[in-house]
């Protein structure tokens, strides 16, 4: 404690920060940010770090944003809140005016919620109601991919399969269904990934058709498990689970909270696939980091099973107090605005095809380097477990942060997501310092690496299935 400022030591004495092991902060205590600008983060000593990581996925065009602050600052001067449940505003119809011309089609009405596990709670309710209103109430039941993440509240962990988040809680929870991913590995051939494919699809098939009638609906995150370590699957895949969902009267909820705005070079990740989900979680980027704000996108055949007259009792009943906050809704506003007229899509497709071929490039033939995952601006460095029994991941975080930047770890796995405001070089400094804090946490263990691959090795070969 005594190397600790006082800002840092009344932190310790009063604040539960989430996902950490508070014991942790003893010898690492969290740092104290007194500003920000553009990438980077600036601590109480005056230190800058590169955000790789948009402060928890949500910062697309840097901190403090010349354009969002403008008008965050007129409409606080205007309105800042309003209850949502008999009034309306002109942001939140903006928006929704707005967000329709950028989704898929067919979803064209919204519910407004202020953050994302809220925002899967609001789904999964939905879709059960509106079984149990068109005729179908043993509808009851849901369906998720392996190693799926969809937030931390009751209902988000049913669907969940990240057992670090559930295990503790799973007397509470309600279980979902859980299905197998055909996850993208280039060892394999296009033959053997489409046999693979194949077998996944034919599971979720199977499960499908003897047990449709009561399953309400399955819900997936896009192309990309995030939780699960920034782990990959096949676009064709979701093709398929459409297709199948809707012969059979399940709706298919798309969780966009960490994907959707450009974050994997389409606008919204589900149209890699080129489909058009029922139900559609939006939230992280949709305010940039700004303000909580989350919503649930519908069609309109959904929203009509709700539209009765009062005594029927089809309402939805669930809000909450912020709902469709008009500082929200107006900065939602401005990042499609953004979107539209900085040709954001563009930036992130050509800055993140820079990533890929430079983080190919300097990690290529590393023989601590299991796998490079990518897809827009995301990647994930996945290490073999040449450290058993360290927190490889975390401590080479630690180093990196100390050289300035700011990365993640997920177990062996460290992954980055910058703001879409990176440079080139600055995407270079970013893996340059990745390298060397990896180089550097071997160096500190003292780490044999010729022993402690054939540890490895050996550890797979009796661990990992052949599919």
């Amino acid at each position: 404690m005594s190397n600790m400022t006082e800002l840092q030591k009344k932190d310790l004495k009063y604040i539960f920060h989430p996902c950490a092991q508070m014991k942790d902060f003893e010898s690492n205590p969290p740092l104290v940010i007194k500003k920000a600008e553009g990438l980077y983060l600036i601590d109480e000593h005056g230190k800058k770090y590169m955000d790789c990581i948009s402060s928890w996925w949500v910062n697309l065009f840097g901190h403090c944003n010349p354009r969002i602050n403008k008008v965050i600052t007129e409409q606080i001067n205007t309105l800042e809140h309003v209850i949502f449940a008999n009034f309306a505003h002109e942001p939140a119809i903006e928006l929704c005016e707005e967000l329709e011309k950028v989704l898929p089609k067919g979803l064209n009405k919204f519910l407004f919620s202020d953050n994302g596990s809220s925002c899967i709670e609001m789904a999964l309710k939905l879709s059960f109601q509106y079984h149990l209103q068109t005729g179908n109430p043993q509808k009851t039941k849901f369906i998720s991919l392996q190693n799926a993440y969809h937030g931390e509240t009751i209902g988000a962990l049913g669907v969940g399969d990240v057992d670090i988040f559930t295990e503790t809680y799973r007397p509470l929870i309600k279980e979902g269904r859980k299905v197998k991913v055909p996850y993208i590995n280039e060892n394999l051939t296009a033959d053997e990934f489409k046999k693979y494919e194949d077998e996944c699809f034919t599971d979720l098939e199977n499960l499908v058709n003897e047990n449709h009638h009561e399953i309400a609906c399955m819900i997936v995150e896009p192309l990309v498990q995030g939780a699960a370590g920034m782990m990959m699957y096949s676009p064709n895949y979701l093709k398929r689970v459409r297709e199948l969902t809707k012969k059979f009267n399940i709706h298919l909820i798309d969780d966009e909270i960490a994907m959707g705005f450009g974050r994997t070079g389409k606008m919204f990740a589900c149209e890699h696939a080129g489909i058009e989900p029922d139900i559609m979680c939006i939230a992280k980027g949709l305010s940039s980091g700004y303000y909580p704000i989350a919503m649930v996108c519908i069609t309109t055949e959904i929203f009509n099973a709700f539209y009765a007259d009062y005594k029927e009792g089809k309402s939805f009943l669930h809000s909450h107090t912020y709902s469709g906050n008009p500082l929200g809704c107006k900065i939602a506003l401005e990042i499609l605005k953004i979107f539209r007229e900085e040709q954001v899509l563009n930036t992130v497709n050509k800055k993140g095809a820079y990533l890929k071929k430079q983080a190919q490039k300097l990690f290529k033939d590393k023989p601590y380097i299991k796998e490079y995952r990518h897809i827009g601006l995301i990647g994930a460095l996945e290490l073999k477990d040449i450290a058993p029994g360290e927190r490889i991941g975390r401590q080479i975080y630690e180093i990196a942060l100390k050289k300035g930047v700011l990365i993640r770890p997920i177990g062996n796995i460290i992954y980055f997501m910058p703001p879409y405001v990176i440079t080139e070089e600055e995407i270079d400094t970013l893996l340059k310092v990745c390298l060397d804090s990896i180089e550097e946490f071997i160096s500190i263990k003292k780490i044999n690496l010729k022993d402690a691959l054939k540890s490895d090795n050996k550890k797979r070969e009796n661990l990992d299935s052949p599919f």
